[in-house]
């Protein structure tokens, strides 16, 4: 309490010095200012974007706050067609929308209709709710387009003749129209039914499917963690599978080689048989044979230059004992007895 006592004296103290020292302009005022211009600027902003849409249809009345903006609606539009707007619309209104100074974030637009042909004062009426309902359904935003839209639905479904004769027959006529309307609707939503309770189980669950892709799922933080360990599950399933797999191919290869190798391997009899040709000993002993006893003179020109040196008779060969290493050996065998 003492702490709030003198905050509120150093504040009090401080705008009297400052009042003192430097007047200043009225803080409420100038926020006031500040926020009307803003709506000033977002309603003329809305203003440009209907008179882009309707063009001629839209009129400025007002061109100060509060503005006063009309906008001219017919079921159809004929582009401009003065003739042929006039045959092909049965009704038609100008809706005016009266906007205060602090719209559209705080105050609703105050709307009327002005007829221009074709309906009475009951339709009036029940115009000017529908349009005061959706202008609350929007409040906050800018309203008027959402507003015109509705009360133009309204004139494509009630583009007849006769909505403005008040006379009994005419009011007698119009709620069997509105019977009649109300019979086809209900026909239509009894067949829808009935079709729906026809079909057989696979056709009311792909039925249902279909509602569900088209409304969707909410996602929550319980669905999104639902969700993600079944992907994860998936996925962990699918790396093991292509795990498996690759061990299998592997194997098989493996096993594969090995039958291959085997058969390409040669058996001892195919090593020492003449039909391989690859270790055959009577073919390398005939062969050995051959080098021995072969006779034939060798040609002097294929022999090339011979060293004479090494045939030289100088030295003496006579001195070499060529008999004792055999001597030796005789000498070292047990005499026979």
């Amino acid at each position: 309490r003492v702490c709030c006592i003198k905050l509120l004296h150093v504040e009090f103290f401080s705008a009297a010095y400052s009042t003192t020292a430097q007047p200043q302009p009225n803080s409420f005022k100038q926020q006031t200012t500040t926020m009307s211009d803003q709506h000033r600027e977002e309603q003329e902003m809305e203003a440009e974007a209907l008179e882009a849409i309707f063009d001629t249809a839209y009129e400025s009345r007002s061109s100060e706050q509060p503005f006063v903006w009309a906008v001219k609606l017919a079921p159809v539009d004929c582009g401009g067609d003065a003739d042929e707007e006039e045959a092909a619309n049965h009704v038609m209104v100008k809706l005016v929308a009266t906007i205060p100074l602090d719209y559209p974030e705080e105050t609703l637009p105050q709307l009327d209709l002005e007829i221009i042909k074709g309906l009475s004062e009951d339709n009036k009426k029940e115009l000017v709710q529908l349009a005061n309902e959706e202008a609350e359904a929007n409040a906050g935003m800018p309203a008027i387009f959402a507003v015109c839209e509705v009360v133009r639905e309204w004139l494509a479904d009630n583009n007849v003749k006769g909505l403005d004769d008040a006379s009994m027959h005419a009011q007698m006529m119009k709620k069997r129209k509105d019977a009649e309307k109300q019979k086809a609707q209900a026909a239509q939503q009894f067949e829808s039914q009935k079709k729906k309770d026809g079909m057989s189980a696979t056709e009311k669950e792909e039925m249902e499917v279909r509602k569900r892709r088209e409304e969707g799922t909410q996602v929550t933080d319980a669905t999104f963690a639902e969700w993600f360990d079944k992907f994860t599950a998936e996925m962990e399933q699918i790396k093991e599978d292509k795990r498996a797999a690759l061990a299998e191919d592997s194997k098989k290869e493996k096993s594969a080689t090995n039958i291959a190798t085997m058969e390409e391997r040669l058996t001892g009899f195919q090593v020492f048989s003449e039909k391989s040709g690859v270790f055959n000993l009577e073919k390398l002993e005939a062969a050995a044979e051959e080098l021995e006893n072969d006779t034939s003179a060798l040609d002097p020109e294929e022999m090339g230059d011979v060293d004479e040196q090494l045939f030289d008779d100088d030295e003496d060969l006579d001195d070499l004992d060529f008999e004792s290493d055999d001597d030796e050996e005789d000498s070292d065998e047990e005499p026979d007895i």
